[in-house]
């Protein structure tokens, strides 16, 4: 494993076309906002590869696109070899947590693969929502809380670098 000296930070949702692109693009602006751009390596991907290869969803790209936000990722499947490689993991919902821990079959990264909402300062939910088979207003909800989580990981991520 190569070393970048760079902070490497992956999301995790099922497909990689809702929720995990649209962390990677709210942390990825906020640490562009903060000048932070060169110390990180953002990333994001899903626990199936079904949608391998796809943009974003068009509803979460036309909604964050309303925060300018730019979705332009790829959709790909998390594989071992990225537990290895990032310092954060951060899971969408538990059900994405379970296949993340079951893919550290060595149990050897449990403390770097988290809950993406562990960040939000007063959490009033546990899990960022699939926002797939609803309407406009969960996607809506998704970025809220991304965002959200977002502020929470960076500022604490800067803390332990300090």
């Amino acid at each position: 494993m190569e070393s970048t000296g760079r902070i490497k930070v992956l999301f995790v949702c099922m497909g990689n076309i809702c929720r995990s692109p649209a962390a990677e693009g709210a942390f990825a602006a906020l640490v562009r906002a903060r000048g932070l751009a060169d110390r990180f390596e953002i990333d994001s991907a899903g626990t199936i590869g079904y949608h391998a290869g796809e943009l974003p969803d068009a509803r979460m790209r036309t909604a964050a696109a309303r925060r300018g936000l730019n979705l332009v990722h790829h959709a790909r499947k998390v594989t071992p070899q990225d537990l290895d490689r990032f310092d954060h993991v951060l899971a969408m919902d538990r059900d994405n947590l379970f296949h993340l821990h079951a893919l550290d079959r060595r149990g050897q990264h449990r403390e770097k693969i988290k809950l993406f909402t562990e960040y939000l300062e007063n959490p009033a939910t546990a899990e960022v929502p699939d926002p797939y088979y609803g309407g406009e207003e969960g996607f809506e909800r998704v970025l809220d809380l991304v965002e959200a989580c977002s502020v929470g990981l960076l500022d604490t991520i800067t803390k332990e670098k300090a």
